[in-house]
């Protein structure tokens, strides 16, 4: 298909992508918007610098190849170079969405999906303001290299999101109740959810009380224990950050004990959902990578580079916001492993604790923060009072150690993650109900 130059090592990433989103704020449709782009990342390696452009005209491919083959030094043992022979050579056409016709549910259906929220808003006299957001896209993505590579695959994404502030009281109160899926079939038909989410925010906004600060035993739903794995171990485990700090590379040996036994956080791009990614993009094949493995640290997140300059195996997370950027280390799906309690056990061990049902939004490196949107104190192992609170925090990796229990129930949330210029890049995260000994709630 194309000429790739001789002495250096090329690949090239094309995609396409068609999608749209819907807005209807405070009742009025605002945004209707249906995209299509397509373009193509092209890089050329020599052994010492990358070489990258981005062209919007796919026509343009094989000039791009060769201006950028002009700029870089022909090395005869390009082959040879560790970062080359770390990459893999995958071929083939995996489109889990190839007999679907992805563009069957019409532009007039979206919209009544989005609208169908609409009356289910109007029936509540306390609301305030409210934001319906229907999205979805679909990108096909083919990847070329000069040692043979050419793999083409598709991901498909569909979201419902509705913003909505309640005044039950003196003050507002927002909310946020979303859903993710494939497929726009599985957000469709949420009034029910919505209506009884609705009910929920009231009751919490009438009767919610200010948490007394202080440390508690906390239980994280399974999307909050995700956001936990995602935001204070995932990041921590992506190699970049590792490059060049031999400090670090001693802290972060493998099998160094960094949490509870029964503790087990891993990546996989290949589960269905809102971080799949069967092939990243440098043509890496999807796997599960265990980062913390009963306890120790098992593994870590690559691309070709640092896999190459650590010693390790590659793991499918060199990924790219779109055509426009070049690939870094990126998370996919990072979960928290099941555990071997009920939900009900893990509540019956807490006497009085802070159960973290959702959150706005969380961050962390040595120290994380969660700020839910919802909580309720446990009592005697029960579910009490709806409190406010500002924000959970404690430091990583004494927090690790501090998980004494998981639910067998386990569930699989998403959301998009920042990192340098790139967001927000599709992800998933989740795991079971999550008990941690201690956390500082305020």
């Amino acid at each position: 298909m194309y000429t790739f130059p001789k002495g250096l090592y090329a690949d090239v990433r094309l995609e396409t992508t068609r999608g749209g989103q819907i807005t209807y704020q405070n009742g009025t449709l605002t945004e209707n918007r249906d995209a299509r782009q397509a373009g193509a990342m092209v890089r050329v390696f020599d052994g010492t610098r990358w070489y990258n452009s981005a062209v919007t005209d796919v026509e343009r491919v094989q000039e791009e190849l060769d201006s950028l083959a002009a700029m870089a030094a022909p090395n005869p043992h390009i082959l040879d170079h560790p970062l080359v022979r770390a990459l893999e050579v995958n071929r083939g056409r995996h489109l889990r969405w190839e007999e679907a016709d992805v563009d069957a549910v019409t532009g007039e259906e979206k919209l009544a999906l989005a609208a169908a929220c609409l009356p289910v808003l109007e029936e509540v006299p306390t609301l305030q303001s409210s934001a319906v957001t229907y999205a979805d896209g679909y990108t096909v993505k083919r990847f070329l290299s000069s040692l043979g590579a050419d793999v083409t695959f598709d991901t498909r994404r569909a979201s419902l999101r509705v913003d909505y502030t309640l005044l039950e009281g003196a003050e507002p109160d927002p909310f946020v109740f979303r859903r993710l899926g494939e497929t726009p079939g599985e957000v469709a038909h949420l009034e029910e959810a919505l209506r009884a989410d609705l009910e929920e925010a009231r009751d919490y906004a009438r009767r919610a009380v200010p948490v007394a600060p202080g440390k508690y035993p906390c239980i994280l739903s399974p999307l909050v224990a995700g956001v936990f794995a995602h935001e204070s171990f995932g990041h921590k485990s992506e190699a970049d950050f590792m490059i060049g700090d031999e400090t670090m590379k001693r802290e972060w040996a493998m099998g160094s004990v960094v949490g509870a036994p029964i503790l087990n956080i891993y990546d996989d791009g290949s589960l269905p959902g809102n971080g799949y990614t069967p092939f990243d993009d440098e043509g890496t094949a999807a796997r599960r990578t265990y980062l913390i493995r009963e306890g120790k640290l098992a593994g870590r997140l690559h691309s070709a580079a640092t896999a190459a300059d650590l010693g390790e195996g590659l793991t499918g997370n060199a990924r790219a916001m779109n055509f426009l950027y070049p690939p870094i280390v990126r998370m996919t799906a990072t979960c928290i492993g099941p555990g071997e309690e009920s939900r009900e056990e893990l509540f019956a061990g807490v006497e009085e604790g802070v159960y973290i049902a959702d959150f706005w939004h969380g961050s962390g490196m040595s120290t994380f923060t969660i700020a839910p949107s919802r909580a309720w104190m446990i009592r005697g192992g029960k579910l009490a009072e709806p409190v406010r609170v500002s924000v959970v925090t404690g430091n990583v990796m004494e927090t690790l150690h501090l998980i004494d229990g998981l639910s067998r129930e386990t569930d699989l949330g998403a959301g998009g993650c920042g990192k340098m210029e790139q967001m927000p890049l599709p992800v998933s995260m989740g795991g079971p109900y999550v008990r941690v000994k201690e956390l500082t709630v305020r």
